[in-house]
């Protein structure tokens, strides 16, 4: 599998539609915080929409195609610009989904938003790795990306307009869809955001990211990576710093311990069995690193995550 694939199969993500937004201007939305292990999405249908900065900064603007996703799941205030106060809107539920509408008189938006749940409770290479705002511009896909994109976008549309039988469930499962393809154009847009999706757009840095998801539990070392990436020890160091925000030695952990969790939850592996599937050759030292990273032992993990609650 690819780094991306092997990621969504490590941690699956199912999508889920909230409502569709059916506003004249002027009208505003206040999202968030989200619920734990909820990522809030916004498809804009039609019209256009701005997201304020939280910490200040410039306004991001969104037109039609556009999705912006918000990782974090934090505050977030989207609106139509104009400063004015916001129409009411009313909501109405459908059959597969529930319609939100005001009596704005100006410039009408149609948007869709929903989340993405995680289904593990391990989210750190998610939560951590992407940004906390993520943009996937349309207009800026790369060709044929944007044909998918579209089709996608069009098939969403379509399935939220009417009551038609199973539309509920192609909703979510087009939704889920989603997340894996605005992961990928976003990782392949001329100006990658941080993260993963740095590292994976980097041609020079990529084949260290794909090695380390393919074989965890080959004890890399930086000068091997660097190897790979066809760079010096110290490049690769500042390269990795400068685009992941954090070392090459972070994420294999972090995928180590995303791969450990996963064992331990779905296998009756030994704890030493799965210490050696993800490189560490002392149990007690995977032990230690396990508890530092997921704030309990192996033993207590696998009893909670197969717990009912």
């Amino acid at each position: 599998m690819d780094w991306l694939s092997r990621l969504l199969d490590m941690m699956p993500v199912r999508g889920r539609v909230d409502l569709r937004c059916l506003y004249g201007a002027p009208w505003r939305i206040a999202q968030g915080p989200a619920a734990s292990g909820e990522i809030p999405y916004h498809i804009v249908l039609g019209g256009a929409a701005v997201l304020k900065d939280p910490a200040g900064g410039a306004p991001k603007h969104l037109s039609a195609g556009d999705i912006l996703v918000l990782p974090d799941g934090g505050m977030h205030l989207l609106h139509d610009g104009s400063g004015a106060r916001a129409v009411p809107a009313r909501n109405r539920a459908g059959l597969n989904l529930v319609i939100s509408e005001n009596a704005g008189k100006g410039a009408r938006l149609d948007m869709l938003c929903g989340h993405f749940v995680l289904t593990a409770r391990h989210d750190r290479l998610l939560r951590d790795y992407l940004p906390p705002r993520l943009i996937v511009r349309a207009a800026a896909a790369p060709p044929g990306s944007h044909e998918h994109l579209a089709g996608l976008v069009a098939l969403l549309r379509t399935e939220s307009a009417a009551d038609r039988l199973g539309g509920h469930a192609m909703l979510n499962a087009l939704s889920t869809a989603l997340f894996a393809l605005v992961l990928r154009l976003a990782s392949r847009m001329d100006e990658a955001p941080s993260g993963l999706l740095a590292l994976a757009g980097n041609p020079r840095l990529a084949p260290a990211l794909e090695a380390m998801f393919h074989e965890p539990e080959y004890p890399w070392t930086l000068p091997e990576l660097a190897r790979l990436c066809g760079m010096s020890r110290a490049t690769a160091a500042r390269h990795f710093g400068q685009t992941l925000g954090r070392s090459a030695s972070d994420l294999l952990t972090d995928i180590r311990m995303t791969v450990a969790a996963n064992e331990l939850k779905t296998t009756s592996a030994s704890t030493g069995d799965v210490a050696a599937a993800v490189g560490y050759q002392s149990e007690a030292a995977f032990q230690r690193a396990f508890k530092q990273h997921m704030g309990m032992t192996p033993a207590r993990w696998r009893h909670a995550s197969r717990s009912p609650e």
